[in-house]
């Protein structure tokens, strides 16, 4: 990559930075400005773009569970979607082209069929990145919000196939053979512990496994990599090896921000057109937002899965490039599309940004939705006669659940997000419920009995605990409340909002093993010399 490219990320990001945005914003505006300095797409960002996606639906796939995709309201929300999208699009670009919009003159219907239909995508990789930015993947919305994007992107491969007239390779077929090979891929995981070896594994399968293998037998490479991601999932590894590539995949993706501002050069036309396009997003917002009401699920999961679909998608230029090639459209839809696809990720950062406000605004003057008529996970929540509630399942809840139990004879819940942990634990014989402390909907549906006595916040994110203890405090709950923390500055925020013990995850293992290892060896603590 050139120095300018990197030069011109960093400055756009530190600007997002500096008026709020997420730093994929500025990514962008630092590639129209590359363009606008004349700089051209190379070689080697296409491949580190590329990369990028493909490890980025790869981590999805490691975080997804397959029945996500079972579910009535995802297939369903999303296949009824892109259906009434991609027929209000076309009737609004019908409207565009009898008032005379030259970029639609003499545009055919199944052309602005097509329009319509890439329109109707939401971003796979804006949504991901902001649902993890802020740690919301698992919860409730996140869920429902990436299950649609995955079946988005099942569509998109079928498009693709049809519209480049070549079926699969009769060797597709052979592609189900990776299912009785999970098996043995989750074992070789098991052996290559937690370092470099198991992120070149995971490289491994996502660029050869993945994308390399559909590729060569007419499947879309980035599916595969989802795919294989997929059947990784059930392994308890699967989080540990996404959160190893972590860092690379961030990388890799500032690359594919670049290229979307590099794809070309716009005119005034083209930007007023993409405006334009801008400006009817929030028809597509009102359909997502009707679907998913019409499978009665709660208020906050509705809006917030609405408020992170509202973009437009990259796929947007896939459509677009092989209408180009086609001869149905102008190669000048390119850049409008481009640009629109930019402008909707700048408005729909700012939209979540406020998606929380913009949700207690919105429901009051939502239908209310009978709590019978929703999914158990949606219902109030008991905490019977637990005397501890732990709120985050990970390594540290579950050494502070059997802590309490055990040495000190609490009756405790467990609260965690995943359901699939939820599940594994429930069968391993903990009081555990699903939930979701980060969901402001968690805290006004959960009944918290008297017999409570503390709570413990230990979740893997700080923003998390932060917001649970907010919850606490305006809650006035009267139990002690106990903290953990990965970094020294997270310390001084909890404790300024009142949690009665704070505990450095770093700093009190090292504590415990210096201990251990003075006491095995007969040292005298200084405390003890001189009491």
């Amino acid at each position: 990559m050139e120095p300018a490219f990197l030069l011109a990320a960093f400055l756009g990001g530190m600007a997002a930075l500096v008026l709020r945005l997420p730093p994929m914003v500025g990514f962008l505006a630092g590639g129209f400005a590359l363009n606008a300095l004349g700089f051209d797409k190379t070689p080697m960002l296409e491949t580190l773009a590329d990369i990028g996606v493909t490890l980025l639906l790869f981590s999805i796939g490691l975080k997804l569970d397959v029945r996500t995709l079972l579910r009535r309201d995802v297939w369903g929300g999303a296949s009824l979607h892109m259906l009434a999208s991609t027929l209000a699009m076309v009737v609004l670009l019908v409207l565009f082209k009898g008032l005379g919009l030259s970029l639609l003159a003499g545009t055919a219907w199944h052309t602005l069929a097509l329009l319509g239909f890439a329109l109707s995508f939401s971003s796979t990789v804006f949504v991901v990145k902001v649902l993890e930015k802020r740690s919301e993947t698992q919860t409730a919305y996140g869920r429902l919000a990436i299950g649609v994007l995955i079946m988005q992107d099942i569509y998109a491969v079928l498009f693709i196939t049809a519209s480049s007239g070549e079926l699969p390779s009769p060797w597709a077929l052979g592609l189900v053979m990776l299912i009785p090979l999970a098996p043995a891929l989750r074992a070789l995981l098991d052996r290559l512990g937690h370092g470099e070896m198991q992120m070149l594994f995971g490289m491994l399968l996502a660029l050869v496994l993945g994308y390399a293998l559909f590729e060569s037998v007419g499947v879309k490479g980035d599916l595969g990599s989802l795919i294989i991601g997929l059947l990784l999932a059930p392994h308890p590894a699967a989080q540990t090896l996404a959160r190893s590539m972590f860092s690379l995949k961030e990388l890799l993706l500032v690359g594919f921000f670049l290229s979307i501002g590099l794809t070309a050069m716009p005119t005034a036309e083209m930007l007023g057109v993409a405006l334009l396009l801008v400006l009817i997003l929030p028809l597509k917002s009102v359909i997502y937002q009707a679907v998913f009401m019409r499978f009665r699920m709660r208020h906050r999961t509705s809006v917030l899965a609405t408020l992170s679909l509202t973009n437009y998608s990259e796929f947007g230029l896939i459509v677009g490039a092989i209408a180009v090639s086609s001869g149905w459209l102008s190669a000048d839809w390119l850049v409008v599309i481009s640009l629109a696809v930019a402008l909707s990720f700048g408005l729909s950062a700012v939209l979540n940004g406020f998606s929380e406000r913009l949700y207690r605004w919105l429901e009051p003057r939502l239908p209310a939705v009978d709590v019978d008529e929703l999914s158990p996970s949606d219902r109030p929540i008991e905490v019977g006669d637990a005397e501890a509630v732990v709120l985050g399942m990970g390594r540290i809840g579950r050494s502070v659940y059997r802590r309490l139990q055990k040495e000190y004879g609490l009756r405790v819940l467990g609260i965690d997000s995943n359901p699939q942990s939820v599940k594994t634990l429930s069968g391993r014989g903990f009081n555990i419920l699903e939930g979701d402390a980060v969901d402001s909907d968690f805290w006004d549906k959960l009944l918290m009995s008297r017999d409570v006595q503390m709570v413990v916040l230990a979740m893997p994110h700080h923003a998390g605990n932060l917001f649970a203890l907010k919850q606490l405090r305006s809650r006035a709950f009267p139990g002690r409340i106990t903290a953990v923390v990965e970094y020294p500055e997270e310390i001084q925020p909890i404790r300024e909002l009142g949690a009665n013990a704070v505990f450095h995850v770093y700093d009190e293992a090292g504590r415990a093993l210096a201990d251990s290892a003075a006491e095995e060896a007969g040292v005298v603590s200084r405390a003890s010399q001189l009491g």
